[in-house]
């Protein structure tokens, strides 16, 4: 990876950077901006990875609560649409030059309305790195800010939080400087065969700020050596395999 004359200007901590996870398409049909996703009033970051709003987001984003769950069938793929803001369109996602991965988790819950997602019951079901000299955070703006995710066809059926999360690593050289986005879509799958049981971790929890044990979050992506393996955070992902 080269070191460009830029890279002051992507360091930079502008409004740009920042994305919402703002509309899910499941099924076909694209829902409007915040149906069944707890969006933000502000497209900003988290950045404590220790705090409950790593979750599904939080002050300093105030989040508005949604009375709506979204039908989706198991062993299907949904796309979490991205946007810079909750006004934006397909060509403003996020700023290109603040790079890093994409993932996404599951959380079955009584009450997808209701429930805060703090806690145990998480399960990485997508994520993408750094592949052939690209970050998964540009594979989603150039697919219009689309995130593929497949559902796993082999759990049960019921309510689910489902957390699209993307992350910029321009600032990730220090404790606290990567940038983490994410919302939670209140959904219900059916379909699912319910034959397995993942695994599960806890948000807070999945992700560490120290870099022996979270180097996915604690790197300087500017200075890495050409086909350096990047190590994308948080659990495995699970697979009905």
């Amino acid at each position: 990876m080269k070191i460009s004359s830029l890279i002051a200007t992507l360091c930079a901590s502008t409004a740009t950077a920042h994305t919402i996870f703002a509309q899910l398409t499941a099924d076909g049909k694209t829902y409007p901006v915040s149906h069944g996703i707890r969006t933000p009033s502000y497209d900003g970051p988290q950045t404590n990875v220790n705090g409950n709003n790593m979750a599904c987001n939080g002050p300093p984003n105030p989040t508005t609560p949604s009375d709506k769950i979204i039908p989706v069938k198991a062993g299907t793929n949904v796309s979490a649409v991205w946007r810079h803001t909750l006004q934006s369109g397909p060509n403003d996602v996020m700023d290109p030059g603040h790079w890093g991965p994409v993932m996404a988790y599951l959380k079955k819950v009584p009450d997808a309305k209701k429930d805060s997602g703090v806690g145990n019951g998480w399960f990485k079901i997508q994520e993408g790195g750094y592949t052939n000299g690209k970050w998964a955070t540009n594979v989603v703006i150039e697919n219009k800010g689309n995130q593929v995710i497949q559902i796993p066809s082999c759990i049960e059926n019921g309510q689910y939080l489902l957390r699209a999360e993307m992350v910029a690593l321009h600032g990730a050289r220090s404790t606290g400087g990567a940038q983490l986005y994410m919302e939670c879509a209140q959904i219900e799958i059916t379909g699912g065969t319910g034959i397995a049981s993942p695994k599960t971790s806890s948000i807070p929890g999945i992700y560490k700020a120290g870099l022996a044990n979270d180097p996915g979050l604690l790197i300087d992506i500017y200075n890495q050596k050409a086909g350096f393996k990047y190590i994308i955070p948080g659990p495995p992902v699970f697979t009905c395999a």
